[in-house]
């Protein structure tokens, strides 16, 4: 019977355990330029013993921004940033997916590049605030993309996966959760086009299959995964069936060889969960990773039952770099501190203790 601690094979990998440490915005870049950095090399590295890390999200194009101090993978400056983490982690023996990333209405324009309008499947104003170089501002109405435009999208998407080529990565993952801009074309909520990306199951699920061809025709299909996030309405984000739209995308991406299909369960704020995930799993034809407060004893019993082959873990890793040793040998863990999740130094960053 399977466990937390036993091997699994993805593509040319062979992950010592099946403890994957989950994509974590931290903010910590270097500016001006969204460029991994030294304090980086050491952040990653120090999670080495992580069955598979996947990166934080990384923005494919400048248009893709979101945040402040979030890195890219589209410049030549983020490719050699990126690949000093990869060299430093490939030499402690660890494993690395690049998230690719596009943010949509989730930014705002003094994060883009001339103060342009964000984009969007649909012009429907997120509530809530931006969080900008000057505090937080209100979101303004997004621009819905033209479909003209979208092929440009799709590109970006692949020029983002040959630079994670040439930066060191052991593969990709697609971001298509938690509100940003593959998740607004996907949920009806967001997206009320009447073009062939709007309206229908298959029209809204379009651009992420698109994109994920493109990515395809660089990486090898078991090198690629993609994340997507059912029921979570973080960045005021809903879905009137969230169901019945998302086994019918665990479908559209079967029958491609994928790696994984990465889920965020339930709604990530409350914990509340109304979908069926073993419907998404069993609709799907390759490797689930589970997402979304797991414990140890909980992701034990997942993988057991099957329901699951890889579970992430994000604030665990964050505050235990040395997670996976303290679940073998049932140590105390360390508590993560909110208040240095976002943005600063070292100082909740690289100085969480390991038990060595």
């Amino acid at each position: 019977m399977n466990d937390l601690f036993s091997p699994i094979g993805l593509g040319n990998l062979t992950l010592p355990n099946r403890m994957v440490m989950a994509p974590l915005t931290r903010n910590r870049a270097a500016m001006p330029g969204n460029v991994p950095q030294a304090m980086n090399v050491s952040y990653y590295a120090q999670r080495a013993s992580a069955g598979l890390i996947i990166s934080e999200a990384a923005q494919v194009s400048p248009e893709g921004v979101g945040y402040p101090g979030t890195p890219g993978i589209h410049s030549q400056e983020q490719v050699q940033g990126w690949r000093a983490v990869n060299d430093t982690l490939h030499a402690k023996g660890g494993r690395m997916f690049v998230q690719l990333w596009y943010c949509g209405r989730i930014s705002h324009p003094d994060l883009l590049p001339d103060g342009q309008q964000p984009v969007s499947a649909s012009a429907i104003t997120p509530a809530g605030d931006a969080i900008t170089f000057e505090g937080m501002k209100a979101f303004v109405e997004p621009r819905a993309l033209r479909t003209d435009e979208l092929p440009g999208i799709v590109e970006q998407y692949r020029q983002a996966a040959q630079c994670a080529v040439e930066a060191g990565f052991d593969g990709v993952e697609i971001h298509s959760a938690n509100g940003y801009l593959l998740d607004q074309f996907l949920r009806d909520g967001t997206n009320l086009r009447d073009d062939r990306y709007g309206g229908s199951l298959e029209n809204r699920s379009r651009l992420l299959v698109e994109v994920l061809s493109a990515v395809l025709e660089i990486w090898e299909p078991a090198q690629v995964g993609v994340r997507i996030s059912p029921e979570n309405s973080f960045n005021d984000i809903r879905d009137s069936d969230p169901q019945g739209t998302f086994n019918f995308v665990a479908k559209a991406l079967s029958g491609k060889g994928l790696g994984y299909l990465h889920v965020v369960e339930g709604e990530m704020m409350s914990g509340e969960r109304s979908v069926d995930y073993r419907q998404i799993r069993d609709n799907f034809d390759s490797y689930y990773m589970a997402n979304c407060s797991y414990d140890k004893a909980c992701a034990q019993s997942t993988i057991a039952r099957g329901d699951a082959d890889m579970v992430s873990f994000g604030q665990l890793f964050l505050a235990n770099p040395d997670l996976v040793q303290r679940f073998k040998t049932n140590a105390e863990l360390n508590v993560p501190d909110p208040d240095t999740f976002y943005g600063g130094d070292k100082k909740g960053y690289t100085d969480y203790p390991t038990l060595a």
